[in-house]
């Protein structure tokens, strides 16, 4: 199984604009590897593996499907993930809308 380092990964899939930037949020402890908090940007990821993304303004979770080899364009990039919560998607800090907290009667 292949695997590259996380920083690498946030690169190649344009989820931050430069290595450094994912070397910078990988090693400030916001990112999560399968349910892991990742601190080190040498992590290997492989294929099957979930993340979990402060991407501002929403956290993401997605699956790894494919390992990618470069830095292509985008639908290259997007091709090598799954998008998981894209239905829950609530930006951070939002206000909570109705629908969200139906199930949820505040007291």
């Amino acid at each position: 199984m292949t695997a590259i380092r996380i920083d690498k990964l946030l690169w190649f899939l344009r989820f931050v604009k430069t290595r450094g930037l994912a070397q910078s949020v990988i090693e400030q402890g916001h990112v999560r590897l399968n349910g892991q908090r990742v601190i080190r940007c040498a992590q290997g990821v492989a294929a099957g593996d979930r993340l979990v993304l402060p991407l501002e303004p929403t956290i993401r979770v997605i699956e790894i499907l494919t390992v990618p080899t470069r830095r292509g364009p985008a639908f290259e990039a997007q091709a090598c993930y799954r998008v998981l919560d894209e239905a829950h998607a609530f930006p951070i800090g939002a206000p909570e809308t109705e629908a969200a907290t139906k199930g949820n009667p505040q007291p």
